[in-house]
């Protein structure tokens, strides 16, 4: 099974699902948002973020590919970058910091340990550029694949709470423990990128 992940840009951004494509809920304001998804506009809004964020800031994300099929994503940006960021009640992201928007991986491709080696592709890339750490909003009452992740699931794969709560903590992962996490982390980056349907929380590693 050949596999790679590589930076996201405009030429490979079509390898995302169409329903993330055409998302716009962190790239864009509330007000904003809701505009473009009425006119019809949200993947070119979407197309425009990138397009700013990787000539401004550089790669903001990374595709997974296994034998050439795109089966998974990450995208991830400083919070200057995500409007939808200052909606929340546990905001600001801290300044060492760089933003988790979202990420994903294809039914039928959780278990093989591609959660883990994309999110490790990213913590090297943010560490060379000065970070410390992702921070991520959290969903308390997550009950299915949505834009925010599943809190009882990041605290799962090592994320801490620094802002807490009842409906999105805030929650910060350390860029330098994720270069030595070994393999029994695996099932939890799966069911955190898979976006599996809710079950008890995890046992924190």
């Amino acid at each position: 099974m050949g596999r790679r992940v590589v930076p996201l840009t405009l030429d490979n951004l079509r390898d995302l699902p169409r329903r993330c494509r055409s998302c716009v809920f962190w790239e864009l304001d509330p007000v904003s948002g809701n505009a473009a998804v009425k006119s019809g506009t949200a993947e070119q809004e979407k197309e425009a973020w990138i397009s700013a964020v990787l000539l401004e800031w550089g790669s903001c994300g990374r595709v997974v590919y296994v034998d050439e099929v795109p089966v998974g994503f990450v995208l991830y940006a400083p919070p200057a970058y995500v409007p939808r960021a200052t909606a929340f009640p546990t905001s600001p992201v801290s300044p060492d910091a760089v933003q988790l928007i979202t990420a994903w991986i294809m039914p039928g491709y959780q278990g093989q340990g591609l959660g883990r080696v994309m999110v490790q592709t990213v913590a090297k890339d943010l560490l060379r550029r000065g970070f410390r750490a992702i921070e991520a909003f959290g969903d308390a009452r997550w009950d299915g694949p949505a834009c925010l992740l599943p809190a009882d699931h990041l605290l799962a794969v090592g994320f801490k709470t620094v802002r807490p709560h009842p409906v999105n903590p805030r929650l910060r992962l350390e860029l330098r423990s994720t270069l030595s996490w070994k393999e029994d982390v695996e099932l939890a980056l799966d069911r955190l990128l898979g976006g599996a349907r809710k079950e008890p929380a995890l046992r924190p590693l």
